[in-house]
């Protein structure tokens, strides 16, 4: 059985520097490898994907469900891990729960893994 990521704090930021600029801490690596960790499963890029592209910028867990073609109680699972590594913000409304992409968050990661990308 795989070990549950440990919570990380999301209202930090990301870590540091980007790991180009030289060795980071061994607190700093954890921070990054644990959002790594909840980003490295194919259908958790898909969610986020299907997150970041969606028009509204909110969905529920019903229409990623259908969108990934999972049952609604296994995307909420992937969806908690990425929870957790603050890559997605969750809302309940009435019986449904939307979800939302932390762009922010994403961004920070892509900064810290290459400074130079995509600028």
């Amino acid at each position: 059985m795989p070990k549950a990521l440990p919570v990380v704090d999301v209202s930090s930021p990301i870590c540091c520097t980007p790991v180009s600029a030289g060795p980071i801490s061994d607190e700093a690596a954890l921070h990054l490898a644990l959002r790594l960790k909840a980003l490295a499963d194919p259908t958790r890029i898909r969610l986020v994907s299907i997150l970041l592209t969606a028009g509204a910028g909110e969905v529920c867990t019903c229409d990623l469900a259908t969108g990934v073609d999972l049952a609604e109680s296994t995307v909420s699972h992937h969806l908690s891990q990425l929870r957790k590594a603050g890559m997605v913000v969750s809302e309940r409304r009435g019986m449904n729960v939307y979800h939302r992409a932390r762009a922010e968050s994403l961004d920070a990661l892509r900064v810290v893994l290459d400074p130079n990308c995509c600028t």
